[in-house]
């Protein structure tokens, strides 16, 4: 538990959770965009401080601010996605009602605060040396928060149901057309001490397709009769209002003064006010925050003891776990007890379901990370694609809660094949191949006249946007669709994904399509000029300078430059051999054209294995683990993108990372820590496989030998079979590289 500038407040041993530390990746510096969720792990519904109005591109809470305006219960994953069917509570005191977040928000200090995984709390100063203090614990869909009023003031709580701030409008948050069709709805029960209502804004809407039925129902219960109450919207007050809808709006209820704390049980629905109240009923025990707080705590233990490391400082803990916490916050359950709210064909549905996943982002490592740690999880995230298949007809690329056009290609391919290639199959087999056979065969609606520009408004859904071209002329022109070399490159890397399945499953007339189609990057790949570079319907080149992103997703031509994930030795061949693909990575690393803060040039430390290097990667592991992470609040370079730079840091402390989801091979770096215990379960057996490194030091950053199971691993590269039968994992590590 974090509280007086950072410092751990509790005995950590046995108990992982102590040394995650939620401020990590939490500041404006780094562009964490994390936030110190309160929950338990994947849960369905996120309570934290509320520091700014969040929207998409920023989140509720940044280190840097000073003033609270609410605690919020929150369904925002990430920095660049939206918030939707929340609600927020912020105390108050004194004679004036002050309801806009402006007005009601209380100035902060970071060393008045204490948050965890499991508790939060904050003293607010309210003058005269007086302070509401503030604690708060959560389950998965319900929240507990008790408010300390000085004793002698009256007690108010201000509510939120809806945030619709025009204010707040830029290029990528058009609220114009959700003020004009939604409304929420709050109402006050003075009989049962309760604010109801429901939230219908997706701050993604306007990117996704109308959902008349959506709708984030909540549950407020107060251990306390209501002795005053009223409702507001915008500025506007309305005293002893009971019920109200509006835009910007909410409901606030007041309690005699007293020194008793008041406390409010917040229960969270996509279903229904009636399922808010049950999964408050269920998850909450009764008033006792303790025993709520207990425990959260415990199943954060047990999640995070799935990997335990061994003879490092607390500071190297604190960066570990955290990055373990991050990576146990989505996909976020979205089913309540056997029934799930359908974002994807406006319906109430049997069954448990899952939700926010972040494909083009976490396919890479945290995935393949999941393999490991949540195999059964796995399987049962595909289910929740294959649901949203099933009931919007397609798999989703970045659903929150429903289809959004944001990223490019279809990874949730990458998703199902990877999970296939190492034997996780608890879901539907065939009905995940038909899911992605469509994807690689089927141009989306209107392909050809549609340019698919970053966060255009809805029309349909992108899928494999310019497939039509990419199909006959072998790959996606420039003139005709945005973001062509991006497109190109990874609609290949999710063919040859695609390809792996079929070959399995017998489907060799599909198999030889797709596998043609995944070496369609060679298209792009300009010889003379030595980059992939975009190109016209005609095929005329486009060149492009180091720093030009014409054609790019969110990188340059050096981003892009080895992103062929599926065919390493053939991008080798291409670029002139070993020799000549290692002095270009050379020049990626030494020119400083490596970013490690955007995902697709996640593997590119790795690749050195690939041309007979692999020292150079060990270098670049020990560089890029350490001045990528810290244990700050600026701690995490770039966005963690829900769990993907975490799960990277992961694996590459581990010294082995997954170039190639789907091929079940992993690249060999360099362990970090002496040792890392991980629990696997294999052929329904619980396992503990110990991956240690012998005489590791600062100095001693390459690796010598590799010892599995006693026996001398000679490769550059594991097996995921290998790994997950291996009791042991031994690195000998040296002074020197061993070339």
């Amino acid at each position: 538990m974090w509280g007086l500038l950072g410092t751990s407040l509790l005995a950590m041993a046995d108990s992982p959770v102590e040394y995650v530390n939620p401020y990590i990746g939490t500041a404006l510096k780094g562009e964490g965009g994390t936030a110190p969720f309160v929950n338990r792990p994947f849960a369905m519904t996120n309570f934290l401080p509320q520091t700014r109005e969040n929207k998409m591109g920023s989140m509720a809470y940044v280190y840097d601010d000073t003033a609270i305006m609410g605690f919020l219960a929150s369904h925002q994953p990430t920095v660049w996605m939206g918030d939707y069917g929340y609600v927020s509570l912020m105390p108050q005191v004194g004679e004036e009602v002050r309801t806009l977040p402006e007005d009601r928000k209380i100035p902060f200090s970071h060393d008045r605060e204490t948050v965890s995984p499991y508790y939060y709390a904050v003293n607010l100063p309210v003058g005269d040396k007086q302070n509401i203090k503030v604690e708060m614990s959560a389950a998965s869909r319900a929240g507990l928060l008790r408010f300390t009023f000085p004793r002698h003031e009256r007690q108010r709580v201000i509510v939120q149901g809806i945030n619709l701030n025009p204010a707040l409008g830029d290029w990528c948050n058009d609220y114009s057309p959700r003020l004009q069709k939604i409304r929420g709805w709050v109402k006050v029960d003075t009989e049962n001490n309760e604010i109801i209502g429901y939230n219908p804004d997706r701050q993604s809407s306007q990117i996704g397709p109308e959902l008349p039925n959506f709708k984030g129902y909540f549950v407020i219960k107060f251990n306390k009769p209501v002795t005053a109450y009223g409702t507001w919207n915008d500025d506007e007050i309305y005293p002893d209002s009971a019920e109200l809808t509006g835009t910007r709006m909410g409901a606030y209820v007041e309690f005699v003064a007293g020194r008793e704390p008041l406390m409010a049980q917040v229960g969270t629905s996509f279903i229904s006010i009636e399922q808010a109240r049950a999964n408050m009923a269920k998850e909450l025990p009764g008033w006792n925050l303790k025993k709520l707080s207990d425990a959260t705590r415990e199943v954060w233990n047990e999640k995070l003891s799935k990997m335990k490391v061994s003879g490092v400082s607390d500071t190297d803990k604190h960066i570990f776990y955290t990055a373990m916490y991050h990576t146990y916050l989505f996909p976020r359950e979205f089913s309540e007890y056997g029934r799930y709210y359908s974002a994807f064909d406006d319906k109430i549905h049997e069954g448990v379901s899952h939700n926010d996943y972040s494909l083009w982002d976490t396919f890479r490592a945290f995935h393949p990370l999941m393999t490991f740690l949540e195999p059964t999880l796995t399987g049962d995230w595909i289910t929740s694609l294959l649901q949203m298949y099933r009931e919007g007809g397609w798999l989703p690329m970045w659903p929150n809660p429903s289809y959004t056009n944001i990223m490019i290609g279809t990874h949730a391919d990458a998703l199902i094949a990877d999970a296939y290639m190492k034997g996780i199959r608890n879901y539907d087999v065939n009905l995940a191949y038909e899911a992605m056979r469509k994807n690689s065969m089927v141009p989306p609606d209107n392909d050809t006249r549609r340019r698919y520009g970053d966060r255009d408004r809805w029309t349909s859904y992108e899928a494999r946007a310019g497939a039509s071209y990419y199909h006959t002329i072998g790959y996606v022109p420039d003139d005709k669709t945005a973001e062509s070399v991006s497109r190109t490159l990874e609609h290949a890397y999710d063919d040859w994904c695609v390809a792996q399945v079929a070959r399995d499953m017998g489907k060799t007339s599909d198999y030889e399509s797709l596998i043609r189609w995944s070496q369609n990057y060679r298209n792009i790949y300009n010889v003379e000029a030595g980059f992939m570079l975009p190109r016209n319907y005609n095929g005329d080149w486009i060149q492009l300078d180091d720093h030009n992103r014409h054609g790019l997703t969110e990188g340059s031509k050096w981003t892009y430059l080895f992103c062929v994930l599926q065919d390493v030795p053939g991008m080798i061949e291409l670029m002139g051999g070993k020799e000549a693909f290692a002095a270009k990575l050379d020049r990626n690393f030494v020119e400083n054209h490596y970013r490690h803060d955007n995902e697709p040039g996640h593997h590119y430390i790795y690749l050195y294995d690939y041309c007979d290097r692999p020292w150079k990667t060990q270098e670049l592991a020990r560089k890029h683990t350490r001045v990528n992470y810290r244990n700050s609040p600026d701690g995490v370079n770039g966005n963690d993108d829900c769990g993907q730079m975490s799960a990277w840091y992961l694996f590459s402390v581990m010294g082995f990372y997954p170039v190639t989801p789907g091929s079940n091979t992993f690249a060999i770096g360099a362990p970090q820590f002496p040792q890392i215990d991980m629990k696997l379960c294999v052929d329904g057996k619980e396992k503990v496989l110990k991956i240690t490194a012998e005489n590791l030091s600062d100095e001693n950053l390459y690796v010598e030998k590799i010892y599995i199971d006693g026996e001398e691993h000679t490769s550059s590269f594991f097996n995921y079979f290998d790994i997950i039968h291996a009791d042991n994992i031994r690195f000998v590590m040296t002074d020197k590289p061993v070339k």
